[in-house]
């Protein structure tokens, strides 16, 4: 039987909002993504995800509920906390979960994802497996992953990526994997979906650009619009 930690036991049922931005846009400072975080803590999020140890150490500083952090580095193969050395730093930064790529491809310092995991357990730390397929959930099951996700559902080039979330890896990873939280994340983009999420038997359902990308969301209503429909 798979231990679930009591931090993974408080996000079950809730909202989890993911807090990014991106190189070169208007809100990539920590200060602002702390802003955001504590924003959606008091809107009802039960936890906050966020990328990058300076984002990772204002959030924690702002907010009360659980922090899953992550590091991206780079833009292609596995690049969302790629090495044990980024985990690492990740914890030390003060997340209370840590969010690395579980997938099957070959990981930048050569570990294997079940070594990675191994090596943080021995330190303590809480690890949410970001998959992109239900092989990749297999795996992280085996190395015994605190959290199984559906992240990387469309990224990978083993699933076509959906207009919404990953309804079918879902499903399949909470039957397949029923003694693990499963979290349902990627292209969350209504209340409506996350119901549905949530109906499927998601533990959690993660939501980041429709909450906390006002860019994009921009670019939703504006291309409804005359000049929008136009162009």
């Amino acid at each position: 039987m798979h231990t679930i930690h009591p931090i993974i036991q408080g996000l079950k049922g809730g909202l989890i909002v993911s807090a990014q931005a991106y190189p070169g846009e208007p809100m990539r400072t920590p200060d602002t993504m702390a802003r955001v975080a504590l924003a959606a803590q008091q809107g009802g999020a039960v936890a906050i995800r966020c990328q990058g140890l300076a984002d990772i150490a204002a959030i924690k500083g702002q907010v009360d509920v659980p922090v899953i952090g992550l590091w991206k580095e780079g833009h292609e193969g596995v690049y969302i906390t790629p090495t044990l050395r980024h985990a690492r730093c990740c914890i030390a930064a003060g997340c209370d979960i840590v969010a690395i790529d579980a997938t099957r491809r070959p990981r930048p310092d050569g570990r294997t994802y079940a070594q990675t995991v191994a090596a943080l357990h021995e330190e303590g730390a809480i690890v949410m497996a970001d998959c992109g397929s239900l092989a990749d959930a297999e795996q992280a099951a085996l190395a015994g992953s605190d959290i199984l996700s559906t992240t990387l559902s469309g990224y990978t080039g083993e699933r076509e990526k959906t207009d919404g979330p990953d309804f079918e890896l879902l499903k399949d990873m909470v039957r397949e994997f029923s003694d693990f939280p499963v979290i349902c994340e990627g292209r969350i983009h209504t209340p409506d979906q996350l119901a549905q999420v949530m109906e499927c038997g998601a533990w959690a359902g993660v939501v980041g650009t429709a909450i906390t990308h006002p860019t994009t969301i921009t670019s939703w209503f504006a291309a409804r619009t005359p000049q929008g429909l136009a162009q």
